[in-house]
C-alpha cells in the first residue's frame, strides 16, 4: 500500500493547477444516463472515484471513451465522452456501490429513464451515518415506489414518474442531485424548496439544461423543474474544485510562500478565503485563478461554524484544523454538517497539536511547532490536513492509507513538489 513522505520546513512558492471539481463531475457523469445521445465532459479530474464511477457506468451498459487536455482547452483534466444509448442492467450491486457513496445516485437517472432501479445501499467514507432517507422521500414525492429488501433499495414507477412538491427538512447536497435528475423527465412540474445552493448543485442544473432540461432557480434555495419527454446529449466542463483550491490555499499559508491557484474562482469559495485572510494570509484575485501568499507573518487564531454553501465548508474542516494547530492563540471549529467528522484529531495530535474537543467543536491551541510523526489518513479530507501539518512539521512525517488522498486530489505530490515542498510517494 502506497505512502508518502513529507520533509517540513520548506515554503511553497509557484503556480498550482486546480483540477476540476470531483463532486460535480461525479453527478454529471452519472447524469449521462438520463439520455440515449452522448455526454462530453471536459476537465474531469483523474481520480479513483472516476475511474470507480466509469466501473459502476460500464455495468449498466454505458460506453465511456477518455480523451486528454486537446488544444485550446480549458482547465487540465480529461474529456469523457459517455454514452448510454444501451442501459442493459438497472441493478447497481453490493460489491460496487459499496465503495463510493457518490454512486447510489444513479438510483434517479435509471428509474426516470426506465422506470425501475435496484441500486445498493452505499459505503463510502466512514464520516457519519450519511443517510439515503432524503433522497428516498424525494423520489417518493414524485410517484415512486420503494423498498428496501436484503440490503437494496428497489425503485418502480411503471408510468414514469411525476413532477411533485419537495422540501428537504434540512440542506442535502445529495438529495438536491438526486431529486433534479429524477424530475427532469417527470410529467409536469417539481418544486425543490430548500435545496441546496452549492455550486456543484448549479453546474449540474447547467448541463441538464444543455441537454434539453428546463431547470429554474438553481443556485438559490428553490428549484423549479418542469419536466421534458427526453433529453439529448450536450458539451460541459466541469467548474473548478473548489475544495482543492481551499486545500491548497490552506497549504500556502500553513507552509508560507507564495502561490497562484491557476484556474481558481474565488466566487465558489468566498466564506473560506475570508477565514484565511483572518488567519493572516494575503488573497488577491486575478484573472489567472488566485493568489495566496504569507510571508513573515504569523498564523492567526479564528473561530468557524461549518455551514452550507455559500458558509464554510465542512470539506474544508479537517484542512483549516491543521493550519490552526500553528496558529498564536485558540480557535474553535464547530462542525455541523457530520457527525463522527473529527477523527483526525487524534493524528494531527501525533505531531505535537493541542486540540481538544467539546461536542461537535475542536479546540486548538496552537503551538510554536509541530514534528513529523507516522500518520494514518482516516478519510479523504482528513488524510491532506495531515500532509497540510507536515509540511510544516520538524523533520520527516509519513502517511500512510493515502488511496484516501488519491479519492479526491490529483497529482498532489506532484503539485506540492513543483512548488518546492518535500513529497515523494513510497510505493510498497
Amino acid at each position: 500500500m502506497d505512502r508518502i513522505r513529507i520533509t517540513g520546513g520548506a515554503q511553497l512558492n509557484g503556480t498550482i493547477p486546480i483540477s476540476g471539481a470531483k463532486n460535480a463531475a461525479l453527478p454529471l457523469m452519472i447524469a449521462a444516463l438520463l439520455s440515449d445521445q452522448p455526454l462530453i465532459l471536459e476537465n474531469v479530474p483523474r481520480l479513483a472515484d472516476v475511474v470507480q464511477l466509469q466501473r459502476i457506468l460500464g455495468n449498466h451498459g454505458v460506453d465511456i471513451t477518455t480523451a486528454g487536455k486537446r488544444a485550446g482547452q480549458k482547465g487540465h483534466g480529461e474529456t469523457l465522452q459517455i454514452s448510454a444509448s444501451h442501459i442493459v442492467d438497472t441493478t447497481a450491486p453490493y460489491e460496487l456501490v459499496s465503495k463510493m457513496r457518490a454512486s447510489f445516485w444513479v438510483i434517479a437517472p435509471l428509474l426516470a429513464r426506465m422506470g425501475e432501479a435496484r441500486v445498493s445501499l452505499p459505503g463510502g467514507c466512514a464520516i457519519g451515518t450519511r443517510p439515503v432517507d432524503l433522497l428516498i422521500m424525494a423520489l417518493e414525492k414524485l410517484g415512486a415506489e420503494l423498498e428496501i429488501d436484503a440490503g437494496y433499495v428497489i425503485a418502480r414507477a411503471p408510468k414514469g414518474l411525476r413532477g411533485g412538491e419537495i422540501n428537504f427538512p434540512k440542506v442535502t447536497v445529495s438529495g438536491t442531485h438526486t431529486a433534479l435528475m429524477a424530475a427532469t423527465l417527470a410529467h409536469g412540474t417539481t418544486v425543490i424548496d430548500n435545496a441546496a445552493r452549492e455550486p456543484e448543485v448549479v453546474d449540474l442544473a447547467d448541463c441538464l439544461n444543455k441537454m434539453g432540461a428546463k431547470i429554474s432557480g438553481a443556485g438559490t434555495s428553490r428549484i423549479v423543474i418542469d419536466g421534458v419527454s427526453r433529453l439529448h446529449g450536450a458539451h460541459h466542463t466541469v467548474l473548478p474544485d473548489r475544495i482543492e483550491t481551499g486545500t491548497y490555499a490552506m497549504a500556502a499559508a500553513m507552509a508560507g510562500g507564495d502561490v497562484m491557484l491557476q484556474g481558481a474562482r474565488s466566487e465558489l469559495l468566498q466564506t473560506g478565503l475570508d477565514t484565511l485572510v483572518q488567519a493572516g494570509a494575503k488573497i488577491t484575485t486575478t484573472n489567472e485563478g488566485i493568489r495566496v501568499q504569507r510571508n513573515g507573518a504569523g498564523i492567526a487564531p479564528v473561530t468557524v461554524t461549518t455551514e452550507p454553501f455559500p458558509g464554510f465548508p465542512t470539506d474544508l474542516q479537517a484542512q483549516l484544523m491543521a493550519l490552526m494547530t500553528r496558529a498564536g492563540g485558540q480557535s474553535r471549529i464547530t462542525e455541523t454538517i457530520f457527525e463522527n467528522r473529527f477523527m483526525h484529531v487524534q493524528e494531527l495530535a501525533r505531531f505535537g497539536a493541542q486540540i481538544r474537543l467539546d461536542g461537535d467543536a475542536a479546540i486548538i491551541d496552537g503551538v510554536p511547532q509541530l514534528k513529523g510523526a507516522p500518520v494514518m489518513a482516516t478519510d479523504l479530507r482528513a488524510s491532506v490536513s495531515l500532509v497540510i501539518a507536515a509540511l510544516a512539521a520538524e523533520g520527516e512525517t509519513i502517511v500512510h492509507r493515502v488511496y484516501h488522498l488519491d479519492r479526491g486530489f490529483e497529482r498532489l505530490e506532484e503539485k506540492l513538489s513543483a512548488c518546492g515542498a518535500h513529497v515523494e510517494r513510497l510505493s510498497s
